[in-house]
């Protein structure tokens, strides 16, 4: 399959509304995009793990990263963009599929949380990678599984997470116009505890079903359905738009923090940027790309986004070269 960087926007707009809206504003079922690797990288379909590999050039070993993308699904565009940009810095990446692909979910609930440790561990035992070098790194919905999966993996150096939850939400239905009654994740087999929606306002749109966790009388609920940060070892880089309008990944990049530092968790950095939203993290879009002029779809301007990502991505890059360095 050819890329289409024109997919992107349908993509993000169909996966990032329909989560949250009411099902009959769902016109279609969006097709999860499962894009070819190109001539840099190679398919993986076996048992457990499916994905596009994009091994780092030059004499190894290098360090290797699993990159997860978000309600997308599959092996989409924007996921793949950045996969390229990082092997182009020398990390050999997995962009793992953890649903819509053969040998995994239908949709993006009761993802078993055991397929990143496959993926992991694959990505560790490749030729050129060093098992000791591994880092994740996630964007919305993959931001929530890559700080899941660090509370889980002590063996990871860095993480690296774009637009980033604090709490576990349901998960996301195609086939029942966005929505589902169970969790995004589970656990050996059970159920990750969920953070409940706020009631949809049409005014305020997508992010108004999000603002319960910010929500000080459903305390109780936000401390069951809370990512438990504090077990990661790894470091930790948050990215975030202050004018988000998908969920409020700003303040629940606050909780991470604050919650890292109280109960004894590894350090925590947030990047956020004022005039950015959704499309925040990735690398820099250039002003002649067909997308630039959507990158403020979901918060901030376009150009608030671009300078967001042109600020942010080589920090990024910094901070897992650093902390995945010999």
């Amino acid at each position: 399959m050819t890329r289409k960087p024109n997919i992107r926007a349908r993509a993000a707009a169909a996966a990032l509304f329909c989560v949250v809206a009411p099902a009959p504003l769902l016109a279609q079922q969006p097709t999860t995009a499962v894009l070819d690797p190109g001539p840099t990288g190679v398919r993986i379909a076996q048992p457990g793990v499916f994905g596009n590999y994009f091994p780092a050039r030059g004499e190894g070993p290098h360090p290797g990263i699993l990159l997860l993308g978000g309600s997308e699904g599959g092996l989409g565009p924007a996921t793949l963009q950045t996969a390229l940009a990082l092997q182009d810095e020398g990390f050999s990446v997995l962009q793992l599929a953890y649903f819509g692909v053969p040998g995994t979910a239908d949709s993006l609930e009761r993802i078993p949380l055991e397929i990143f440790d496959q993926g992991l561990d694959w990505l560790g035992a490749q030729t050129g990678v060093d098992p000791n070098r591994l880092a994740v790194v996630g964007a919305s919905k993959g931001a929530e599984a890559a700080l899941l999966v660090a509370t889980r993996r002590t063996d990871l150096r860095a993480v690296v997470a774009g637009m980033p939850s604090s709490v576990v939400w349901k998960g996301v239905n195609w086939a029942r116009g966005g929505q589902s009654t169970f969790a995004s994740w589970t656990a050996n087999g059970v159920e990750l505890p969920t953070m409940p929606y706020s009631a949809w306002n049409r005014e305020e749109g997508i992010i108004s079903v999000y603002r319960s966790v910010q929500d000080s009388s459903l305390r109780e609920d936000a401390a069951q359905a809370a990512i438990p940060i504090e077990r990661a070892r790894a470091p930790i880089l948050l990215i975030c738009g202050q004018s988000e309008t998908v969920w409020p990944a700003c303040p629940m990049s606050e909780n991470l923090a604050t919650r890292s530092q109280e109960q004894g968790g590894p350090p925590v950095v947030i990047l956020g940027y004022g005039d950015a939203g959704h499309f925040v993290f990735g690398p820099p879009i250039s002003s002649e790309s067909s997308f630039y002029s959507q990158l403020g779809m979901f918060g901030g301007s376009a150009a608030g986004n671009a300078s967001a990502r042109e600020d942010s991505w080589p920090r990024a890059v910094d901070f897992l070269r650093e902390n995945t360095a010999r």
